[in-house]
């Protein structure tokens, strides 16, 4: 029997990422997410693999850019503004179609902002943080073993669809310790027939994101979106407590473990209501939302930033039923009885 050790998700996503047979590591320090590099720093040498801190975060996704483009795995990791500095990298890995893992341990924001958990990069993860129409495949864990699990699955992920994935979590979820069960990790196996390692004995690989001949653009685009509706059966949500729910509380990463103990106080006192985690921010689980508001159950939509996920949920239901924001800007980390009184307006009186 594996015993649990006592980590940090930070350490937790660094473990996975082991697991996953990441080799290539490139970042730069920015809190709450120095964890991960420390880690790696230490481990990734002992399986021949290379760690390297870039002198910024642009160099740093540019180098993973490179290592993903020879088919080896590849990760970076940082923090929201580091996040948007390295952009610009990742427009141009979406459009070479490169695999690669990305970590995002969010902070408070806009600007400098601050180190206190937040989801304030809902809208830079899910909608592309660069330029152009492309997307990441992105996944949030709600806790440690699932940040373990999730890191090693990405990495899959990104192979299987030659796409940049991003793990979405907070300063929350980064610095709290929970124990880990460090589940063997089998990675699968795609085929590189694209990668850069060398035409010795084999014709030359062009990978290119400049497309200026007659509609080579729009057939790029084209080919990205095809993709990107086909990662649609990668969607995977948490439901709980949906029988006979008049209301579906919904939250994501971090936030949903208050959300949840607070779904289990309101049915403790005869209210019919329920919770659903999205996993997957994008794709988002838009069929599990509609079908839900299909049958006539209102949402209310709970997040730690001024309310970004929400505008996902009111698009999946397409106004066939009342959503609620509850917004908790960075700072504000709500109880459960915070939510719970929400919920008690919303629903007005239990069932009796």
């Amino acid at each position: 029997m594996v015993k649990p050790i006592l980590v940090k998700g930070s350490e937790a996503i660094a473990l996975g990422a082991l697991a996953a047979g990441c080799r290539c590591y490139f970042g730069y320090p920015i809190t709450p997410q120095n964890e991960i590099p420390e880690l790696l720093a230490r481990e990734l040498p002992k399986r021949g693999g290379v760690f390297l801190q870039a002198e910024s975060e642009l160099a740093a996704a540019n180098m993973l850019l490179g290592a993903a483009s020879t088919g080896v795995r590849a990760m970076t990791s940082s923090s929201s503004p580091g996040i948007s500095l390295m952009a610009e990298a990742f427009s141009y890995m979406a459009a070479l179609e490169l695999p690669a893992v990305v970590v995002n341990v969010a902070r408070g924001g806009p600007g400098l902002g601050g180190i206190e958990a937040s989801q304030g990069d809902y809208f830079q993860a899910t909608k592309g943080a660069g330029h152009g129409d492309y997307h990441f495949l992105v996944l949030s864990p709600a806790s440690i073993q699932e940040a373990y699990e999730l890191t090693a699955r990405a990495f899959d992920l990104a192979e299987k669809y030659r796409q940049p994935v991003m793990i979405l979590t907070d300063a929350l979820l980064g610095q709290m310790k929970e124990p880990l069960i460090l589940r063997k990790i089998k990675p699968r196996k795609y085929p590189k027939d694209w990668a850069l390692t060398g035409a010795k004995g084999r014709p030359g690989r062009v990978l290119r994101s400049l497309f200026l001949g007659p509609g080579e653009l729009r057939s790029r685009n084209e080919l990205l979106q095809k993709k990107y509706r086909a990662m649609r059966r990668e969607v995977r949500v948490e439901s709980y407590l949906l029988e006979g729910a008049e209301l579906v509380v919904s939250a994501f990463g971090s936030l949903a473990r208050i959300v949840k103990e607070a779904v289990n106080l309101a049915r403790e006192k005869g209210y019919p209501v329920g919770f659903l985690r999205p996993i997957t921010l994008f794709p988002f689980p838009e069929r599990e939302f509609r079908k839900l508001a299909e049958a006539g159950v209102r949402f209310l939509v709970v997040e730690l930033n001024c309310g970004q996920m929400v505008e996902d949920v009111r698009l999946s239901i397409c106004g066939s039923t009342e959503v609620r924001s509850l917004p908790f800007p960075p700072s504000d980390l709500p109880a459960p009885e915070d939510i719970y009184r929400e919920i008690k307006r919303c629903l007005r009186s239990p069932r009796r």
